[in-house]
């Protein structure tokens, strides 16, 4: 079923491989961006791009809105400024998406909104995390619990919101692309102690899980957006060596990284076991379920 889909965030290492996968399932498609020519230069005409919401009449009937935008969690090192920017350029976002739903006059059939792992805080324990998992209430997990109570007011407006707490996404660019330069010159190893879990998930998973939402009646509330086969940082750092047939015996020291990053080392010192529950009850089938195939598939085309 075709849809007129609002996209934020299309211009982001997962919207750049979502909108074309949409556009293959014949969605219209409306992108808001802050840059219409980079939006035009990575898809053309085969969209329509806003740049103010405003843009959009109350008469237009929009059936879908996927929020994926955010200043990158991981791109620079945490002070209190870059945090607040964090959380606000995520709840405004979402606050003025959820503002427009309420001037439309027919309302979306489905919000799928963006949150991450990171709500059940940054963790040093093994526990399984399903989607009612408990919580350390830190700073990662209040920046995620704020954004979907941000999302969930849609629900007023008769919307179907869909909740997805996403992990590490592997695929061509993205965190990836920051780890291989130094694993392809055999300067990679493990974090720290490296007993840190890593939940990750392939982004033709992830593509096809937010395609599925889109249109599928069953989708609503939270889900992890991770593979079932989470792994340490010991295990992804010995996989990832492997799969470039690179040495991994560098072991990064947590203090360098909380010189270069501060409080946002805690993404990389500690982490998350988390299991996809729900996206498993309603019998998705993973395309790389385990970490090794995800890495084969991603790097095949260069190695």
């Amino acid at each position: 079923m075709d849809m007129k889909v609002l996209i934020s965030g299309a211009t982001g290492f997962i919207g750049r491989h979502l909108v074309p996968r949409l556009l293959e399932h014949s969605h219209e498609l409306v992108v808001w961006s802050r840059s219409e020519s980079k939006a035009r230069g990575l898809f053309g005409d085969s969209i329509k791009v806003i740049t103010d919401l405003s843009q959009i009449d109350s008469g237009d009937h929009i059936e879908g809105i996927i929020n994926l935008a955010g200043e990158g969690i991981a791109d620079k090192r945490w002070s209190d400024e870059r945090k607040q920017l964090l959380l606000e350029s995520r709840i405004e976002t979402t606050a003025a998406l959820v503002d427009l739903v309420k001037r439309l006059e027919c309302n979306p059939d489905v919000l799928i909104s963006g949150s991450a792992i990171g709500y059940y805080g940054c963790r040093s324990d093994d526990l399984e995390l399903n989607e009612r998992g408990e919580v350390v209430d830190d700073y990662t997990h209040q920046l995620c619990k704020q954004w979907e109570t941000t999302a969930l007011k849609a629900q007023a407006f008769g919307v179907r919101v869909c909740l997805i707490r996403t992990g590490i996404v592997l695929g061509e660019g993205g965190a990836l692309s920051k780890m291989l330069p130094a694993f392809r010159l055999g300067l990679g190893g493990p974090i720290a102690r490296g007993t840190q879990w890593m939940s990750w998930i392939h982004i033709d998973d992830q593509v096809e899980i937010i395609n599925m939402m889109l249109s599928q009646l069953q989708f609503a509330g939270a889900y992890n957006l991770t593979a079932p086969g989470a792994v340490t940082n010991e295990e992804f750092t010995r996989e990832l060596a492997s799969a470039i047939n690179r040495p991994a015996w560098f072991r990064v020291p947590a203090a360098m990284l909380e010189l270069l990053l501060g409080d946002g080392s805690e993404l990389l010192i500690r982490g998350q076991r988390v299991y996809p529950e729900r996206l498993l009850e309603a019998n998705y089938k993973f395309a790389f379920p385990d970490l090794a195939s995800a890495l084969h598939q991603v790097l095949e085309p260069s190695d």
